[in-house]
């Protein structure tokens, strides 16, 4: 008898909840009506995730992948520039992040040829194989994505069972080459965008403008929030892509700091439960799928929080559930589908 998870999609719900409350108030009504839509467009993939089953899942994985990849290789051909990065394409009228089916498909695909454990260097050749492809085409538009990616990747490693010295050498090494030798590659311009976030009032007016402005709207939220609609920082423009990049800064602006301590648990809550449906899962293939997964909330969540804090660079990543975004959104929603029918179907063999 099939046992139904019922935590994840309350979670999930109180987390949608919130991000339509906030991007109602910070977004236009047009903004707000297609946030709306995009829930309802996402009921398509979940119903098809829902019929198709783990096995067949596993089995069109490297189907998804492809399919990713010829959506980035196209993005670099006829992709729309979109705040000075070409990774947006346009196809009639849908406009979509080919990066958003490329995270889906590199953590199903990844889990797949990973479900043996790693086994020695060989056990690296397929991961990295199917990792860099992917990388290569994100890196050079979107900073923010090659995160994304690369927090789905190295949690898949841990769950891997690779040993951990290797994992630290990895992490030593990138820590030594991007300030010696990537980040002087970049141009100036790049350069301080990466930078600014650690004193953004040294060039308050320019490129620490938008922190600066998510800084002030969290602070003036004290402890109860000016109310819906209220936020006189988020109303009045200074807070830039209040509804997007700084939607925690306008959610906490108006709603305060309990109001963003609340978003923050309901964020652990997600975290805790599809820690625990990983964990429920007998095979190491669903673990490895629910650790990529994991990897992708994780990393976005924080990067998004702590670059309206000031606490990370800023790179344009969307918070889960939350932020407006058809394409991010419909995402997210499938992405946990997928791994909330993964552990509906733990125990079946493929």
């Amino acid at each position: 008898m099939i046992r139904y998870e019922v935590a994840l999609p309350l979670i999930v719900l109180a987390i949608l909840g919130v991000g339509l409350v906030a991007v109602s108030s910070a977004a236009t009504p047009a903004d707000f009506q297609k946030q709306l839509m995009g829930i309802g467009l996402s009921m398509v993939p979940l119903v098809m995730l829902w019929f198709f089953g783990r096995e067949r899942l596993y089995r069109f994985s490297f189907a998804i992948y492809g399919l990713a990849v010829l959506l980035l290789l196209a993005t670099m051909v006829i992709g729309k520039d979109v705040n000075g990065s070409r990774n947006w394409l346009v196809i009639g009228p849908l406009q979509f992040q080919p990066l958003e089916v490329a995270k889906l498909a590199l953590i199903i695909s990844l889990a797949r040829v990973m479900k043996g454990g790693y086994q020695g260097l060989k056990s690296y050749f397929l991961p990295l194989a199917l990792f860099l492809p992917v990388m290569g085409l994100v890196i050079k538009e979107d900073f923010g994505g090659a995160m994304v990616l690369s927090g789905i990747f190295a949690g898949m490693m841990l769950v891997y069972r690779i040993p951990i010295w290797h994992f630290l050498a990895v992490v030593v090494a990138v820590a030594i080459a991007f300030p010696t030798v990537v980040y002087p590659r970049l141009q100036p311009y790049q350069q301080q965008r990466l930078t600014i976030f650690i004193n953004p009032m040294q060039d308050a007016r320019n490129f620490g403008y938008q922190q600066v402005q998510g800084m002030i709207a969290i602070g003036s939220g004290g402890l109860m929030g000016k109310g819906y609609k209220q936020g006189t920082q988020t109303q009045n423009g200074f807070v830039p892509f209040a509804h997007t990049d700084f939607i925690f800064a306008a959610w906490t602006e108006e709603q305060g700091f309990v109001g963003g301590v609340f978003l923050l648990v309901l964020f652990g809550a997600l975290f805790w439960r599809l820690s625990i449906m990983g964990s429920e899962s007998p095979h190491l293939q669903d673990q490895l799928l629910f650790a990529g997964v994991l990897g992708q909330m994780g990393v976005q969540s924080l990067e998004n929080i702590g670059a309206a804090m000031s606490l990370l660079p800023l790179t344009g990543i969307t918070l889960p559930l939350v932020s407006y975004g058809l394409s991010s959104l419909i995402s997210v929603i499938t992405t946990l589908g997928m791994a909330y029918v993964i552990h509906r179907d733990r125990y079946n063999s493929i």
